[in-house]
């Protein structure tokens, strides 16, 4: 069965109205799902009292969440009841003071142990190129498997190196030119003593 419409009817722009309420409205509710869903109650008093002044401002929405919940409770209640049925329920966030305060220990305990050498990769699994290379089609597409944003570039060894080079700045070489690594833009690094001279 097919449903004609006149174009410019009365009736036309009341369901163009409604299809345009009805997908705002989808698009607000998908939106606090993934917010309530991500936040906890911890979380938004924190962000209501020592946040961002953002932070602050869309903290003070909550009241206005919580009319929508009421609003949508008749329907999301029983649907979230068959969810926990099927699915089962989910876990709580830590909500407890002493919970928040160990769970900031231990990420405080593995800092303070590792050293920047732990974060460290070996210059020898590292990929770097020549100051004196060209970006031929060969070296430009082994940059882009790659896939690194910043590429090293070394003179002479690859355990000297020099500076950066920034892909995305090789956007516009053409691959037929062979311009040779020198002529594009170097970002400096900074340099400083350290035992350990093989890695980077």
């Amino acid at each position: 069965m097919v449903v004609e419409y006149k174009c410019c009817g009365s009736e036309f722009f009341i369901h163009i109205l409604i299809i345009g309420f009805l997908v705002l409205f989808a698009g607000l509710m998908s939106g606090l799902t993934l917010g309530l869903m991500s936040i906890s109650l911890v979380d938004l008093e924190v962000l209501a009292k020592s946040g961002t002044p953002k932070d602050r401002k869309h903290a003070a929405v909550a009241p206005f969440v919580r009319v929508l919940v009421w609003i949508c409770f008749p329907v999301a209640y029983p649907i979230s009841k068959l969810l926990d049925f099927l699915l089962g329920h989910g876990h709580v966030a830590l909500s407890h003071r002493a919970e928040l305060k160990t769970l900031v220990d231990l990420h405080d305990n593995e800092l303070t142990e590792k050293t920047a050498s732990d974060a460290m990769t070996p210059i020898s699994d590292t990929f770097a190129v020549d100051i004196n290379a060209k970006l031929d089609r060969e070296l430009m597409n082994l940059i882009l498997e790659k896939g690194y944003s910043r590429v090293p570039v070394y003179y002479e060894q690859p355990t000297n190196i020099i500076g950066l080079v920034l892909v995305k700045n090789l956007l516009t070489i053409h691959p037929e030119d062979e311009v040779p690594v020198k002529s594009v833009t170097i970002c400096r690094i900074p340099r400083f003593l350290s035992n350990t001279v093989d890695q980077v």
